[in-house]
């Protein structure tokens, strides 16, 4: 009789739904492990040694001649150079790359004189910068302090005030925020403008002007650019601010109300000297 031989033993099949978690698994751990690995890296030891390997890689572009050679700033004025070179933390020779354009950016901004900054990494070497100053625009006197304003009506903190004097000071609280549209209205009659050497906001509304540092203006609290211009057209054809005039009164648009110094009240006599009386009311 033939030998019986042993039949091989059947592959056990695996179950379909069994196979098919396992090719869904696959993906699926695929993405848990670069989870991991981005997990990993944010750890303070990973994240330092990457930061180590940024800086050497960052350091041999400077080598291979991606370092700074020049620094060309537009639009300076006020802000001085070397507060601009310190918020750049560049020097010739810096790696170009290890310059941070927002974290300079940022610094420029915080400076007194400055209102906006770009800087922008032309390669291989050098640095652009381009700077939007504030403008001085008058001096604010208020609450016992006087401080520079700019047309905005912002305070540009410096100390010292006296190569501003040549400006302009407004008064009060709130004359601040007016500043802008009494200075461009002033500015409409230069001759007559450079003569103000202050101006009060009055109760929120309206301007008086002090010309000469002795004559003080009324001006309305509408149409306050009308009552400009009739002034400075008095003073073309009167000369009316060089006469002994005290108060300008604008305030009515049919007449001007005129108040003079007092006038002594008698000749004084031999080897006496005149009295000035009060301000009239």
């Amino acid at each position: 009789m033939p030998a019986v031989k042993r039949a091989p033993p059947r592959r056990r099949r695996l179950p379909r739904q069994l196979l098919r978690r396992l090719r869904w698994a696959g993906p699926a751990l695929l993405c848990v492990g670069i989870g991991a690995a981005i997990v990993l890296a944010r750890l303070p030891l990973a994240a330092a040694l990457e930061q180590r390997v940024a800086d050497r890689l960052v350091a041999a572009t400077g080598t291979l001649g991606f370092a700074v050679t020049d620094i060309e700033v537009e639009g300076r004025q006020t802000t001085d150079p070397a507060t601009i070179m310190d918020a750049l933390g560049a020097v010739r020779g810096t790696p170009i790359l290890a310059v941070n354009p927002s974290r300079a950016k940022e610094k420029l901004q915080a400076l007194p004189w400055v209102r906006s900054a770009a800087i922008e990494r032309r390669l291989p070497g050098t640095l652009f910068v381009r700077l939007v100053e504030r403008k001085p625009l008058a001096v604010w006197q208020h609450a016992g302090k006087q401080e520079l304003i700019d047309r905005d009506g912002a305070v540009i903190p410096v100390t010292d005030l006296g190569r501003f004097a040549r400006l302009p000071t407004v008064v009060g609280e709130g004359a601040a925020s007016h500043a802008r549209d009494l200075i461009d209205m002033l500015d409409t009659r230069p001759a007559l403008a450079a003569r103000v050497s202050a101006a009060i906001w009055v109760g929120e509304r309206r301007w008086n002007l002090r010309i000469d540092r002795a004559i003080d203006v009324l001006l309305p609290e509408d149409d306050a650019a009308g009552a400009w211009n009739r002034l400075a057209e008095l003073e073309r054809t009167t000369a009316l601010l060089s006469r002994d005039v005290q108060v300008v009164d604008l305030r009515l648009r049919d007449r001007v109300v005129v108040r003079t110094s007092a006038v002594p009240a008698s000749e004084p006599g031999p080897g006496k000297k005149p009295r000035i009386a009060g301000k009239s009311t």
